[in-house]
């Protein structure tokens, strides 16, 4: 096998769809806190639209400082915020700002923080949300164990990282080959992974 057709597999392997969003439109509410996830919130609505998501309900598993979970409340009846609140090996701050950070979306009604690590919630969790987002300690084990679980409760899961953290890539693809979802990358902003339950959401949509 020669170079050619070693980098001609290895790009098959790890190529993602390009999303290409119809709009960029701007959520009314918006935290100002530094966010490397800044930027992605003009393409949430279109993502909704686009996949005929409903907006009843969302689960994210990483929330450090809120930036995307009070993007996501504006689309949603609810959203639920599951984090240790203490920091990882990539991030910057390492001190528990659970109080903080819950004091801070406090005048965000729709939106429930939890202070815990996705292995004990997903232990007890059975519920099934419209969206999710994952954003967690960006290493490939535990983006693969949380996204599979993830993808299997919810309609449309989105991973944040994909462009910057090839661990994470990795770990988005190999899901939706797991479990046949449909997946895209917006190669934006550190990369969003996109995964869609096309099959479950016209389901439970009566097969419309």
């Amino acid at each position: 096998m020669n170079i050619g057709q070693i980098l001609k597999k290895t790009f098959t392997k790890n190529y993602i769809p390009v999303y290409k969003p119809a709009k960029l439109a701007t959520p009314e509410k918006l935290l100002e806190v530094i966010s490397a996830w800044k930027g992605l919130e003009l393409i949430i609505e279109d993502i909704l639209d686009g996949f005929d998501i409903e907006r009843e309900s969302c689960l994210e598993f990483g929330v450090e400082f809120g930036f995307s979970t009070v993007a996501f409340s504006n689309y949603f009846q609810k959203v639920t915020g599951v984090d240790t609140f203490e920091g990882d090996i990539h991030t910057v701050n390492k001190e528990n700002h659970y109080e903080e950070t819950k004091e801070r979306l406090s005048v965000y009604p729709n939106i429930k923080l939890i202070k815990s690590d996705y292995r004990d919630w997903i232990k007890t969790d059975h519920s099934r949300y419209n969206f999710a987002h994952v954003d967690i300690v960006h290493n490939y084990a535990e983006t693969y164990e949380c996204g599979l679980w993830t993808a299997q409760h919810s309609d449309c899961t989105v991973f944040h990282d994909t462009e910057s953290f090839p661990e994470v890539r990795q770990a988005v693809i190999d899901i939706a080959k797991q479990t046949g979802q449909s997946i895209y990358n917006y190669p934006l902003h550190y990369g969003l992974g996109i995964l869609v339950d096309k099959a479950g959401i016209l389901e439970r949509k009566g097969g419309k």
